[in-house]
């Protein structure tokens, strides 16, 4: 069975580890103090903080901005639900908007209608490793004075006109879950280049600290281990060769599917795609269903996976509970995505396997 996805990990991961369990120096060494520094060297910013997971970098980035009860977060619909989460962790509220056809990203001419006095940021997803339209976000955030919030999750080394995501908007939020393109085991960062912002995230995920056991205000501890960070600095070596292995093999499958009523990814012209995810469509004008489809991949030895088969808007915890506006690309994106294996460990017999299946044949 070809897997949806494998991490790519081995025996220099293995070694950082066991270096930081000999120490002893378990938690609050020097390694996350250099995977900080190394992480925000690679995507170009003056500062970077690791966190626990991508989730607490979300939560806690919003809460050091001052979101909170009465506030509004716009964010995209389609997309993993930490992306909403994060906003009412804060007890702030989402509002959730409609994507792109095309990139699966939000749609920024959806997003104005939104804007509330209320509103104080938005949450712009480079969803499966595809940047966002991060100068439109922009542009719209700076002329309403909003905090725009780069959800880096699926990104890490995705580049928007030449400069890495992560680098543009008021901070990114970065993952390092098993299956991201990098990982950590567990993990997160932000990035950002404004110091007094870097200066209070370091105090609330460290308890609030300003000093050892000096609380200067509430915080949280969402702070990242040294064997988690050791591990991210050997991943993050890695990382360009491993975003372009993904690439290779996008665009091999990009190239031989060919089958009627499926459709392949895009990448935007002004963007460096990292497919986090490989994610194809099946319409309505193929000739099987999508559960047939995975089916038979299946009984072939494809794993596949639904990259989301719930917009948020339609989740059990907000439906019916928030302002949205209509979401009718997500939902139809929903009930069509389908993603295929992309991960930097796929042998060339793998590869022409997977389009073989996709492809129909036997």
């Amino acid at each position: 069975m070809i897997p949806i996805a494998r991490p790519c990990v081995g025996q220099e991961e293995a070694d950082a580890a066991a270096r930081v369990i000999t120490s002893g120096m378990l938690a609050s060494g020097q390694e996350v103090t250099h995977f900080e520094k190394e992480f925000a060297e690679f995507i170009g910013t003056p500062h970077a903080v690791a966190t626990s997971n991508g989730t607490t970098a979300l939560h806690v980035s919003m809460a050091a901005l001052g979101i909170g009860p009465g506030d509004e977060v716009i964010v995209p619909s389609f997309t993993f639900i930490a992306s909403a989460t994060s906003v009412s962790m804060c007890g702030a509220s989402p509002v959730l908007t409609d994507i792109d056809e095309k990139t699966y990203c939000i749609d920024p001419e959806k997003v104005i209608d939104l804007i509330s006095p209320q509103t104080k940021a938005i949450v712009g997803v480079h969803l499966f490793g595809q940047p966002c339209d991060i100068r439109a976000l922009s542009e719209i955030c700076s002329d309403h004075s909003l905090y725009f919030i780069e959800d880096c999750a699926q990104a890490h080394g995705a580049q928007y006109q030449g400069r890495n995501v992560g680098s543009y908007g008021t901070c990114g939020c970065f993952s390092f879950y098993p299956t991201k393109n990098m990982t950590c085991g567990e993990g997160g960062m932000i990035t950002s280049d404004n110091h007094e912002f870097i200066n209070r995230i370091r105090r609330l995920v460290n308890h609030g600290q300003k000093e050892k056991y000096l609380h200067t205000e509430l915080g949280y501890n969402f702070r990242l281990t040294d064997i988690a960070a050791a591990i991210g600095r050997v991943q993050l070596q890695k990382l360009p060769e491993m975003n372009h292995l993904r690439q290779d093999n996008a665009e091999f499958f990009s190239k031989n599917i060919v089958r009627r009523g499926i459709i392949t990814p895009c990448v935007r012209q002004d963007s460096t795609h990292v497919f986090h995810q490989y994610a194809i469509r099946v319409t309505d004008q193929a000739d099987v269903t999508r559960d047939e489809f995975i089916s038979d991949l299946n009984s072939k030895g494809i794993g596949t996976a639904i990259h989301y088969p719930v917009p948020i808007h339609k989740q059990p915890v907000y439906e019916g509970k928030l302002r949205i506006s209509d979401c009718p690309v997500s939902e139809k994106i929903s009930k069509e995505i389908l993603s295929l294996p992309v991960y930097p460990g796929l042998t060339l017999e793998q590869r022409d396997s997977i389009c073989q299946a996709v492809n129909g044949c036997e």
